[in-house]
């Protein structure tokens, strides 16, 4: 084999984890990245950032309108067509940008779909490259469902897409993306349906926040199919009808399954060299190695209880890239926050709220109804409601639960405290700006 095919590292994968690994691990060794889709991955190219630029649009419509007859007037419309072409201004150049900037820093890089020979040699379009040490960071899939008529089922990568928004859509599931979608779709003005196998959504965060959700999605129009199974989507004219389990019948212009992101390991042949996995992705130890010592494994691509998130990704591609150059120590995760874009949105950090109320011997749970403050009056957001969850031994705060039109960045604020590990003592020597959501933090936290 050339010598230009031997790497010290091979990463499979350009999104944010893989690219994290790859910067640093470039300033010492001789790197080879290899994308089969998009370079940046999803989050920049058809996830998260894209997601919250339309997010951004249709939140500030659903705020000039809780401020009619408040001395705002005049009505607010969405014009798809320049939202799309807004989130094009910056999806666009993506690509484009990612693969210059793996040029300028001298980091070889390759398109094309890889998988094992074996546990140092990766091939794409019938050529191999070695490597001492291998990265996954293939990330995750949409997931579409093994039903009559899923040729007719759509992604959250198509609705991202969309040219022209149809006049009535489902979504199948509710996860966080579909609730994050159906609220974009909702807000710019089409009726939304949500079909869900049970009565609850967003199972990571506590039922009654989802309730709140709910509430607010249906106030949207949404129309909830509650304990309903899709058994089969058929195409009948210009329209799209779907046949739940239970005779239900739903008809729209567009189906979106929305039911989880498993782990993009097809292609690599794992188990042809020994490399473990399950339904959730790739087992890997503390270090972030795979079954095979050599074989590292990172992001949306991990088996992991962990919220498979981009922040997350690019921790852990950090982290892979200096075990890789010599480090030693375990991966050590801080505290992590997680928000749904739901209108209002909806924040947790450490402790759930369900560890707590199990264990009431340990935390205290002080849950308020924050919508008569002012913080929140002057926004119209009477449904605000905080919960922090705080040691009973050290008074430590060490888990929030945020219900609010500015709960992300109230959630950043106390998951630096959570982080610091600071009483609430400490709050009576901090003057934030106010009014501010920092300024109500003296009375959240107590």
């Amino acid at each position: 084999m050339s010598e230009k095919k031997r790497f010290d590292t091979i990463i499979i994968g350009a999104g944010p984890g893989g690219l994290a690994a790859a910067y640093k691990l470039a300033q010492k060794q001789r790197v080879l990245v290899i994308e089969k889709g998009l370079w940046g991955g999803t989050c920049p190219n058809c996830g998260c950032d894209p997601k919250k630029m339309l997010y951004g649009v249709v939140e500030t419509k659903r705020q000039a309108q809780l401020f009619a007859q408040t001395g705002l007037e005049g009505s607010l419309a969405i014009d798809w067509s320049a939202l799309m072409a807004f989130k094009k201004s910056y999806t666009d150049s993506i690509p484009a940008g990612t693969e210059q900037g793996l040029a300028h820093a001298g980091i070889a890089h390759l398109h094309g779909t890889a998988h094992f020979l074996d546990l140092n040699t990766i091939e794409v379009d019938h050529t191999s490259y070695q490597a001492r040490n291998i990265v996954i960071a293939t990330g995750a899939q949409p997931f579409i469902p093994e039903i009559p008529g899923k040729e007719y089922l759509q992604t959250s990568t198509d609705f991202l897409s969309l040219e022209h928004l149809p006049a009535e859509i489902a979504f199948i599931g509710a996860g966080y993306v579909a609730v994050e979608l159906a609220n974009i779709a909702a807000q710019a003005g089409a009726k939304v349906h949500l079909i869900q196998h049970n009565k609850r959504i967003l199972r990571g965060f506590p039922a009654e926040y989802g309730e709140k959700i709910i509430a607010a999605l249906t106030a949207k129009k949404v129309t909830f199919h509650w304990n309903c199974e899709v058994a089969k989507v058929t195409k009948e004219q210009h329209h799209l009808s779907i046949k739940g389990t239970h005779g239900e019948q739903i008809v729209v212009d567009n189906v979106f399954a929305a039911t989880g992101r498993p782990a993009a390991l097809d292609d690599l042949q794992l188990a042809h060299v020994g490399i473990e996995s399950d339904q959730r992705g790739v087992k890997v130890n503390d270090h972030l190695q795979t079954t095979k010592a050599n074989v590292y494994a990172i992001g949306d691509a991990v088996s992991k209880s962990l919220p498979k998130l981009t922040p997350v990704s690019g921790f852990e591609g950090n982290y892979v890239a200096e075990t890789i150059l010599g480090a030693t120590a375990p991966i050590n995760y801080p505290v992590i926050a997680h928000t749904v874009f739901a209108g209002p949105e909806l924040s947790q950090v450490g402790v759930s709220l369900a560890w707590a109320q199990k264990h009431p011997a340990d935390y205290s749970i002080n849950t308020q109804a924050v919508g008569s403050w002012y913080t929140y009056q002057r926004l119209r957001d009477n449904d605000a409601q905080v919960t922090t969850i705080v040691t009973k031994k050290a008074n430590h705060l060490v888990g929030a639960v945020v219900y609010a039109a500015n709960a992300e960045e109230l959630i950043n604020y106390l998951t630096a405290l959570i982080t610091q590990q600071l009483p609430a003592t400490a709050l009576a020597n901090w003057m934030p700006v106010y009014p501010s959501a920092a300024s109500d933090l003296k009375y959240l936290y107590s």
